[in-house]
């Protein structure tokens, strides 16, 4: 993206029917202030790291040329949405049932939006920017694909980011990724094993002698 491209991340996010709306229930003077003093985040940093290196899952929004909206569910091990720079995302993308809404609606309106929810500690993540599909760099395609998962890579997506933001736990409800409860249960059942074998050895040495 150069200088010329670049936007306000507020302006990204807030079209200006958005802050007519917001002017109009009297939301808009909170969100000027942050935009005219720290502003909305743009770039990755450490909190937005951590989170994308967490997440087993996100939604990726695109529309087509005449504004057709579309959703589609990416997932993979922690860590396949990988950062590549301080503006730069990328993961690879899997075969799947070969519709290619999403590449569809890329090669004639490169504007996306990727949603990041993480249910256990009830937060989400909104990322707003631009895609791209890269097809002919197996290099790449390569060092994306995340190690020993059984997925077949049939191309690259790159994401730029132009806005980020987070927002508060509100209506989200708690639920937590079935592979850590079952860690968290073997966990508990091998400190109880481990006790009951205690408590016996106790019992054992306190019984009367003939």
């Amino acid at each position: 993206m150069t200088q010329t491209d670049f936007r306000a991340p507020g302006d990204v996010m807030f079209s200006p029917a958005a802050k007519a709306i917001q002017a109009r229930k009297g939301s808009r003077e909170s969100y000027a202030h942050v935009e005219q003093t720290r502003g909305f985040r743009h770039e990755v940093d450490a909190d937005l790291a951590g989170r994308l290196a967490e997440a087993t899952s996100f939604y990726l929004a695109t529309a087509s040329v005449d504004g057709q909206p579309y959703i589609q569910h990416r997932g993979g091990p922690k860590g396949f949405l990988k950062v590549l720079d301080s503006r730069t995302l990328a993961f690879a993308d899997y075969s799947g049932n070969k519709q290619y809404i999403t590449q569809g609606n890329l090669s004639e309106n490169k504007r996306a939006y990727i949603f990041v929810m993480d249910y256990a500690h009830r937060r989400r993540v909104k990322i707003w920017g631009t895609a791209q599909v890269v097809e002919d760099d197996a290099a790449l395609t390569a060092a994306l694909m995340p190690r020993g998962y059984k997925a077949r890579p049939e191309q690259v997506i790159l994401f730029t980011i132009e806005a980020w933001d987070t927002n508060c736990p509100q209506h989200i409800p708690q639920k937590f990724d079935a592979g850590d409860v079952a860690e968290a249960l073997a966990v508990r059942d091998a400190r109880i094993a481990e006790l009951e074998t205690e408590l016996a050895r106790l019992k054992g040495e306190g019984a009367p002698s003939d």
